[in-house]
């Protein structure tokens, strides 16, 4: 579970790496695009870890916000295990960028049950293939210094902390986001995120 005493900061980051990359998974595991019913498998997993309230609000927001064109489906990834269960996700979106559309990946969530197993990797690295073939970047991430295992992760696959860039709605909080990170990263931890931002 996320430790949401940690105080929320706007944590933007940014990649421009366009290599593609192998998404491995352990055996019995698979990556798939969306797949009628599967919103109800992304609800469950989101509600877990407290993002939303309930499981109804959880679906609600996905339909809303994702089903509205099919031809958007393939960008929506999930992780099943070998029974077929839905054990990740996530999503390749647009937002904009002032007034130009920029690529930003959505939601990368894992259940707890399969955490440490390469998941989250496999997920992020599938999107960003998607991204590496539509010569879609850069792309952008709006998080948050409770999320900073996946700050790590992100950091790991190319993603640079923004000092000072922004997209969407966000108000870019670098220095913020830093002092809390330094709090809760391992001083090697921190001193790479400290080299991985940039203007």
């Amino acid at each position: 579970m996320l430790d949401r005493t940690i105080p929320f900061c706007n944590t933007i980051m940014k990649c421009s790496d366009d290599a593609y990359r192998d998404a491995a998974l352990p055996d019995g595991f698979s990556i798939v695009s969306y797949q009628p019913g599967f919103e109800r498998g992304w609800a469950k997993l989101e509600c877990a870890i407290g993002d939303f309230d309930s499981e109804a609000e959880a679906e609600r927001y996905f339909v809303e916000t994702y089903l509205q064109k099919a031809e958007w489906f393939p960008n929506i990834l999930f992780a099943t295990n070998e029974a077929n269960e839905i054990i990740g996700s996530c999503i390749a979106w647009q937002d904009m960028r002032g007034s130009s559309c920029v690529s930003s990946l959505h939601w990368l969530v894992v259940d707890e049950r399969y955490q440490r197993m390469g998941i989250g990797r496999a997920l992020c690295t599938a999107v960003m293939n998607i991204y590496a073939k539509r010569r879609g970047l850069p792309v952008y991430i709006h998080t948050q210094p409770w999320s900073w295992k996946a700050i790590l992760l992100y950091v790991s696959l190319g993603f640079k902390l923004q000092k000072t860039d922004t997209f969407s709605h966000y108000e870019n909080e670098y220095d913020k986001a830093m002092i809390e990170l330094r709090k809760i990263t391992t001083e090697e931890q921190y001193e790479l995120l400290k080299r991985s931002s940039e203007e």
